[in-house]
């Protein structure tokens, strides 16, 4: 949640109306981040479901258009069929061959292309890193984007958890955060990095890309219901306060993590999913107990603990060690 240090930041922001581009913290704000990315502009927007379907609307042009996205992937599964609501396109669910990743191989053998008109042809390719917790190995993110090239298809990222991608290698300096993030986004046409789940921000997420393309953005965003007009008061203070003082803290958070799973594992849990950053999937049948069991109990805390029946755990920089001991 939001930190008392956040909110008295976000007092000293300006006030200016960013329905106009007139408000200069916002206007630093989304400078900072395009920068720190490696992309030409930015886009500020309320959620990364707002952000991501910006990037898709702003990518395809006319139907009919298809989305090539792994199975489990947020823009697919979790965003109300957002794709197909203001895009018109389809997508194109795909099973990694290994089990953890989409690979080159995987989207080359599931591309449509050609002049079949019986098939939505594919347009864009959305990859999600981190992906249950996971970090896709940027060699194969490489790969992809170029495959994605040689057929003139663009390439986005959800990028959600981004910055935990980059602090899982990276001591933190301000200049090895912008070498590392504008690495790791250099693949893509366009990416989502979301301010609140890691970084702690009260809301919101940027839309990163081309100058031409975030004007694209921009303007899609406002028959979304994004443009705000004081956006510099609260959100985008908060969000620059964040990324300044806890960034440096997510690197804590997977071992953390790590130090959980080891447990749950040590008490006969499976760990369903390798523990690479903040997330921790288990399941606790083996040990004679259903998630509904463990989430009732912990909610039933003096200091109440909230987990998913799915058995996924997540820490946040505001989770202590005493509260992993307790799960």
């Amino acid at each position: 949640m939001p930190t008392d240090a956040q909110l008295l930041y976000a007092i000293g922001a300006s006030r200016g109306d960013d329905g106009y581009s007139e408000d200069e913290t916002t206007n630093a704000f989304e400078a900072r981040i395009a920068k720190l990315a490696g992309k030409e502009a930015a886009l500020f927007g309320m959620s990364g479901t707002m952000t991501n379907q910006l990037a898709v609307r702003s990518h395809v042009k006319q139907p009919p258009h298809s989305v090539i996205t792994d199975h489990r992937a947020h823009i697919h599964k979790n965003e109300a069929g957002g794709i197909a609501i203001f895009s018109q396109a389809t997508t194109h669910a795909l099973v990694p061959a290994n089990g953890l990743h989409l690979t080159m191989a995987d989207i080359e053998s599931n591309l449509q292309l050609g002049t079949d008109r019986c098939v939505a042809p594919t347009r864009l390719i959305c990859l999600e890193n981190t992906l249950s917790g996971m970090i896709a190995p940027q060699s194969d993110i490489v790969a992809i984007g170029r495959l994605a090239k040689r057929h003139g298809l663009a390439m986005h990222l959800d990028g959600a958890r981004i910055w935990n991608v980059a602090a899982a290698v990276l001591p933190w300096t301000y200049s090895g955060l912008t070498r590392r993030l504008s690495e790791l986004l250099e693949p893509f046409d366009s990416a989502s990095m979301c301010l609140s789940k890691g970084l702690g921000a009260p809301v919101g997420s940027v839309l990163v890309g081309t100058k031409e393309y975030i004007n694209r953005a921009r303007w899609f965003r406002t028959p979304f219901g994004g443009g705000i007009r004081q956006a510099g008061c609260i959100l985008t203070a908060s969000a620059d306060y964040a990324l300044t003082h806890h960034f440096r803290l997510l690197a804590g958070t997977h071992l953390l993590a790590k130090r959980l799973s080891e447990g749950l594992e040590e008490l006969g849990c499976q760990i369903l999913a390798p523990v690479e950053t903040n997330m921790v999937f288990f399941d606790a049948s083996p040990i004679g107990l259903t998630m509904k069991n463990i989430a009732v109990c912990l909610a039933a805390l003096p200091d109440p603990i909230r987990i998913l029946e799915v058995g996924r755990c997540v820490i946040h920089h505001q989770i202590s060690p005493q509260a992993a001991r307790i799960v």
